[in-house]
């Protein structure tokens, strides 16, 4: 793989599905979508068929708690020893510029590889890449066990760049008819339009890289953020499939425990990651905020009432005419009180809290939350994008819809790099549906 080692980014052989498979029935949402609604994998198993899908080739979450995990990796092991074997794959050497339209938007972006030396998803961490929130590391051995021993890998993993000035991807869209077509297709189920190019070596390639130095130049960091010089610089934040990453990363570390010659090792596939690099300000890119569901109350158990226990008074609940009204509060809130959207079977309403312990609405009712969880309030949470969904799962008797507003997006960087990572599940880029699809593999072994 040919490296830039200053800005830690690989230019990959990449594995794309052959002419003539449908590349409709090839692409798949993200296996951490939809992860309450097993109806929507059902509709795309059977939409999919027989057919040649990246759908065989990941683990929707849908099913993690199903009985026998195992079982479904081994599937998935066999189904990619079969498409190698049957010559599904060509390959494609270099960088990817991708186009993703949804609601008339195309949010435009890069497909590359990252140095995983240069990741650190720990709270606090000062690497060139870093998770923009939380990091849930219970979440990751069972991730670990799906990736582990793949023999390709297929990126969800949309990673942010902070460029005004769009000097990455901007000289990419404005060249795209001299470059190479490698696909151009409607997604299934209603979800958009893909199309991707190949960015040959040279000239071109050279943009993109010299483009990404300056922002990495540790002078010119310091000054777009008025910090002190020699703070650390950030280039590369994540956006979506923070927890893929840090499985990939996970793995990576174990990699290079185990080897007996650690130069060699270093030359490993295992050391990147292959993730869409997508800018900040692009015009299409929408934060959307991450509901919060609550499933199996347990008897006798009111959230409501212990939230108000829980922040010490201060807490204020107030029932809403309706949906909207109650999401026209929540999104227009400014600074403190924190309000906060409740759904149940009864209706819709807006807990206001006063005693907020954090920076973001998220942040202060996350704490109560995990508590709450954690006490055994409640069965299991659920994180899930878009209004539909939560207000749909928390009016089903028994949930609790969690509603919270959107973060600006402008405000990523500079608070990651002042504050660290932000709470888990504080925002996602976009809903559920125009997320990213499984396109490109990368094989590892």
């Amino acid at each position: 793989m040919r490296s830039f080692e200053s800005i830690r980014l690989g230019v990959p052989e990449i594995l794309l599905p052959m002419p003539g498979i449908d590349l409709a029935k090839w692409a798949v949402i993200a296996c951490d979508q939809y992860t309450s609604e097993p109806e929507y994998w059902d509709k795309a198993a059977a939409f999919v068929g027989d057919a040649p899908s990246t759908l065989n080739l990941i683990y929707p979450e849908v099913y993690l708690h199903e009985p026998d995990p195992a079982a479904r990796i081994g599937r998935i092991r066999a189904a990619m020893n079969d498409y190698l074997g049957r010559g599904l794959f060509r390959p494609a050497e270099g960088l990817v510029y991708v186009e993703r339209t949804t609601r008339g938007r195309t949010r435009r972006g890069i497909v590359a590889c990252l140095d995983l030396e240069a990741y650190d998803f720990r709270r606090g961490a000062t690497s060139l890449i870093r998770a923009t929130e939380g990091t849930i590391l219970e979440r990751i051995p069972p991730r670990v066990r799906i990736r582990e021993g793949a023999l390709i890998e297929l990126p969800h993993i949309m990673v942010l760049i902070d460029d005004p000035d769009d000097g990455v991807i901007g000289p990419m869209e404005r060249a795209k008819d001299r470059l190479d077509k490698l696909y151009d297709f409607d997604l299934m189920m209603e979800s958009g339009h893909l199309a991707g190019y190949r960015v040959p070596g040279g000239e071109t390639e050279a943009r993109v890289v010299g483009a990404l130095s300056r922002l990495a130049d540790p002078a010119a960091f310091a000054r777009r953020y008025g910090l002190p010089a020699g703070t650390p610089v950030l280039l590369y934040a994540m956006g979506d499939g923070n927890h893929s990453l840090a499985t990939a990363k996970t793995i990576w570390e174990t990699t290079k425990e185990a080897a007996s010659d650690r130069k060699a090792v270093i030359a490993s596939p295992l050391r990147y990651a292959l993730v869409e690099l997508v800018n900040l300000h692009d015009r299409a890119l929408v934060f959307e905020p991450i509901h919060r569901v609550l499933f199996g109350p347990a008897s006798g158990r009111d959230a409501i009432a212990e939230a108000g226990a829980y922040f010490q008074g201060g807490v204020k609940f107030e029932k809403s005419c309706c949906l909207r009204s109650m999401r026209e509060t929540v999104d227009g809130q400014t600074g403190r009180p924190h309000k906060i959207g409740i759904i149940r079977e009864s209706g819709s309403g807006v807990l206001e809290i006063g005693a907020a312990g954090s920076n973001l609405p998220v942040g202060t009712i996350q704490t109560f939350l995990d508590a709450f969880l954690k006490d055994k309030g409640a069965r299991e949470i659920d994180y899930v994008h878009g209004t539909d969904t939560v207000a749909q799962l928390g009016a089903k008797a028994g949930n609790l819809g969690v509603y919270l507003p959107a973060m600006r997006k402008e405000d990523l960087f500079k608070t990651v790099i002042l504050d660290g990572a932000l709470p888990r599940k504080t925002f996602s880029m976009g809903e559920a549906w125009e997320k990213r699809f499984y396109m490109e593999a990368r094989r590892l072994g």
